[in-house]
């Protein structure tokens, strides 16, 4: 279980279907045991958001503390598969499987790295089986554990695979905020020939929507593209053509740079809504917040690593989705790096061998600049 495509292989085996639990943590713990971790594995949490199984495994004392987070849960394979998803099978050099790069392969290279490296500092390992999901009892429940036991890394790489068009060729340094938002518009039924007898909600939501589309949350800046608000659902589920409805609703999400907050960015939204539609209830939801880890030693480090291995500059970035990492960054500087992303959850997902093992490879250089091994 030292080599990163024996272990991959076996992870992959296993069906980890967000929330995972038991036998991929299983395949996990015993590996790193192997090497010299202590593991905890601790299950929180109830329907609908649980229950979720977790690891926190910590190698050395003293010293500086780097920690490599990430997830073994996976998204659904869906259907079209050439194989089956969970049975990990190589062809032409590619390994196929579900979480192959998202992100089974990134943990194992980082558990062989770690097979190969000398204890001096502190090593972890923070995973979750709730990252795909809805994110309750995952990271989170990890970082107060982590609190609860007196561990602080000093520094955190998370094995997301950011890796554009080729591998190497990107470390993310920062991630956009996000906010889904629920507008639910209430009105009076009726019948269309009578209006003043009804009262149609949809006038105030679609005044309302308007004025929010045209909002323009900032530029962007220097690492972040601009916010933006994107209408995601218009519902009233009206089947009569002559009846005015009794309610409307919309959703929003929102993406948003370091420049803005998220509870300022419902607010902002409560208050254009209720203006239109004083009744409406307005619902937030903060996935997390946007974050930054400005260039500097560790990205550096982790650039050096990259390009010693691959010959590639790696380009820093703050584009794409969320990830754990908009937790894991309030305990100390955190990154990203990994594999190649252009098949995660899709069907027939793979990495290639060739860059699991670069991987493997970069991870243990990280380590040892990092004096962490």
């Amino acid at each position: 279980m030292a080599d990163a495509l024996a272990l991959a292989t076996a992870l992959l085996a296993c069906p980890s279907v967000t929330p995972a639990r038991g036998p991929v943590f299983d395949v996990l713990e015993a590996a790193l045991h192997l090497i010299g971790f202590d593991v905890e594995r601790f299950t929180v949490g109830e329907a609908p958001d649980g229950p979720v199984e977790n690891l926190l495994a910590v190698r050395g004392t003293g010293g500086r503390h780097l920690a490599f987070a990430g997830h073994v849960d996976v998204v659904p394979p869906g259907e079209g598969w050439t194989g089956n998803a969970f049975v990990p099978e190589v062809r032409g050099g590619l390994l196929h499987g579900r979480g192959a790069v998202d992100m089974k392969g990134a943990i194992a290279a980082f558990v062989a790295a770690a097979a190969r490296t000398a204890p001096e500092g502190t090593l972890s390992l923070i995973i979750t089986g709730d990252e795909e999901g809805p994110a309750v009892f995952g990271t989170r429940a990890l970082i107060e554990r982590m609190a609860a036991r007196g561990i602080r890394p000093d520094l955190c790489l998370v094995g997301e695979p950011t890796s554009d068009q080729r591998f190497g060729d990107t470390v993310k340094i920062g991630r956009r905020g996000s906010v889904n938002i629920w507008i639910e518009v209430p009105g009076r039924q009726g019948h269309v020939a009578y209006p003043h007898l009804a009262d149609n909600p949809i006038t105030p939501l679609v005044a309302a929507l308007a004025e929010i589309d045209a909002l323009v949350l900032d530029t962007g800046n220097a690492w972040f593209q601009p916010s933006n608000i994107e209408i995601t659902d218009l519902a009233v589920g009206n089947p009569a053509t002559n009846v005015i409805p009794a309610r409307a609703a919309a959703r929003l999400s929102i993406r948003f740079n370091d420049l803005q907050r998220g509870d300022a960015l419902a607010a902002q939204i409560d208050e254009i809504v209720r203006r239109h539609a004083p009744a409406a209830q307005v619902t937030a939801r903060i996935s997390g917040e946007a974050f930054l880890t400005k260039p500097g030693a560790l990205s550096s480090l982790l650039s050096a690593a990259i390009e010693a291995r691959t010959g590639v500059a790696p380009q820093l970035s703050t584009t794409g989705g969320t990830s754990d990492a908009r937790f894991l960054s309030q305990l100390c500087p955190t990154i990203e790096f990994g594999l190649v992303n252009a098949t995660m959850h899709k069907v027939n997902e793979a990495v290639a061998v060739e860059d699991l093992y670069a991987l493997t490879d970069i991870y243990a250089d990280v380590i040892n600049r990092a004096g962490a091994g």
